[in-house]
């Protein structure tokens, strides 16, 4: 498989993961509102919740091979708030993969603050490659390109940025369903 199939696979998977996500919010929302879509909403918390462990540490091992693939294989350089994400996101499989292989339960304790920065460094990142205009200067010194940079975009909105920010968001999304009572 090619690099550009590769990295076609890796973008379809943030699109696929992006409108479930979606999905899953408009539901959790409706059924604040509706006794029916409440009942399945337990039903659902209750099943996902069980693995949400597992299905984390394969969010967070995808997306740390998937940056590593991105660096080292594609040939794109990673800048500044690319390495301040990744600082975040290559403790998580390890973290998750103990978690699972010693069955703790407050795994969420570990991993939520991780998430959470990496999820707000991800979401600056992709506003100032939307926008350009940088709230805090991420300029090109030495070893790293602008952060800025688009290497590519799919769908309309997909960078690596916004793959970072999904892969954060959906592992804080399955460690507040672990570290729920339903769980």
């Amino acid at each position: 498989m090619n690099s550009q199939a590769i990295i076609n696979l890796l973008a379809l998977a943030t699109l696929i993961t992006n409108v479930g996500f979606l999905l899953i919010l408009v539901w959790f929302v409706a059924s604040k509102f509706n006794k029916k879509l409440n009942s399945g909403w337990s039903k659902f918390e209750s099943i996902i919740g069980l693995n949400s462990v597992k299905i984390a540490f394969a969010v967070s091992l995808t997306a740390t091979l998937g940056s590593l693939y991105f660096s080292e294989f594609a040939g794109f350089e990673p800048c500044k708030l690319c390495w301040l994400q990744r600082i975040f996101m290559y403790p998580l499989p390890f973290i998750l993969g103990i978690a699972i292989y010693k069955k703790l339960k407050d795994v969420w304790n570990y991993v939520l603050p991780l998430t959470i920065a990496g999820f707000a460094i991800a979401a600056y990142h992709y506003y100032y490659q939307v926008t350009g205009s940088p709230l805090i200067p991420c300029s090109t010194v030495g070893f790293s390109v602008s952060c800025s940079e688009r290497f590519f975009t799919y769908y309309g909105y997909i960078t690596i940025p916004w793959m970072s920010l999904s892969a954060f968001a959906l592992v804080t999304f399955f460690m507040l369903l672990a570290k729920s009572d339903k769980a």
